[in-house]
């Protein structure tokens, strides 16, 4: 049992990362979109995602916490070399809660300044998460390639909040936002895909341990799914975005539902690599457990809290979906 346990926390943190960036991608990316509509398309865009953004955040304190109380040697590692861009992440988490709850209580003439605020927030929150990702992949080391991959893997992961963002306002909105939505997903489409093919690339030549399990037979046909599976998704959220774009009937939750499953893919295959280490090739999750002791015990504090949060993040979506109504207090 004792050799499980860390196991089991490990899917949970995986877990509640997992559906944070599921869940806080979209209305990241609808807040990296605000800048580029119009004020009505603005409040609509803001009301599409206003029950569920708070709630989504909830998955990050999760992981973290996970994370600190059942690997505390790793967290100290992690967190440590990404003092900085966890930082910045936070202040974009902060600016952008602050200026979602002022936007709608000042006057006019303020409230462009609030929107921008939030646009600044998400998209600062949304580069920081990209470069940790580029960071922690290549080693945690802040070196020319460390930093350069970071910030490429930035751009991207922005790209692919944002193209979630669309999607989500594809499924929300009708007329023209629901129109410009279609466009911006084609564009944030390509971009992601750089960033799934670069993370890709990168992740087995930052580690002989990675090489040799993904290339080594029969590992590579085990693995082989995970990109023909991504291409496929890849392909087909474009050409649903192509069909929406004509007019052509077409269901609208495909190129979400299509994307989520391109993160879904992605987030597996860097699993896949990784395990059994939580620092690559230098922290395996047993060397970074705390005791077994302590593990038993927040395993029954997760028992509780994980399935409250899923059972509130379904009731919540159950109640509000549909299409958004124009935003009004």
């Amino acid at each position: 049992m004792n050799e499980w346990l860390p196991i089991v926390f490990a899917g949970l943190m995986g877990l509640s990362m997992l559906l944070y960036v599921v869940l806080d991608g979209y209305d990241l990316g609808v807040g990296i979109l605000l800048r580029q509509a119009d004020a009505a398309q603005k409040d609509v865009m803001i009301a599409s995602i206003g029950p569920f953004w708070d709630a989504n955040e909830t998955w990050l304190v999760l992981g973290v916490g996970l994370l600190l109380v059942a690997f505390p040697a790793a967290h100290g590692i992690i967190l440590g070399a990404l003092y900085l861009p966890v930082a910045f992440m936070l202040v974009g988490l902060i600016v952008r809660g602050v200026a979602f709850d002022f936007r709608v209580k000042v006057h006019d003439e303020h409230k462009p300044f609030w929107n921008t605020a939030f646009h600044a927030g998400s998209l600062l929150a949304a580069l920081s998460q990209g470069f940790m990702l580029g960071l922690y992949i290549t080693g945690l080391e802040y070196d020319l390639a460390g930093v350069g991959f970071g910030i490429a893997i930035a751009l991207c992961l922005v790209a692919g909040y944002t193209l979630l963002g669309a999607g989500w306002l594809i499924m929300k909105t009708e007329g023209d936002l629901r129109r410009r939505a279609i466009g911006w997903a084609r564009r944030s489409l390509w971009f992601t895909g750089i960033g799934i093919v670069a993370v890709s690339l990168a992740t087995p030549l930052v580690s002989p341990r990675i090489f040799e399990k993904w290339f080594a037979l029969p590992n590579l046909f085990l693995l082989m799914p995970i990109p023909l599976l991504t291409a496929l998704l890849f392909m087909a959220c474009l050409q649903a975005l192509v069909r929406l774009g004509r007019g052509t009937p077409q269901r609208e939750w495909v190129p979400f539902a299509a994307s989520i499953g391109m993160f879904v893919l992605a987030f597996a295959g860097l699993a896949y690599s990784i395990v059994p280490y939580l620092v690559i090739d230098r922290m395996t999750l047993w060397e970074s457990a705390a005791a077994p002791e302590s593990l038993r015990i927040m395993l029954f504090g997760a028992a509780v809290t994980l399935p409250a949060i899923l059972a509130y993040s379904a009731y919540s979506y159950r109640v509000f979906w549909g299409k958004t109504s124009e935003l009004n207090y």
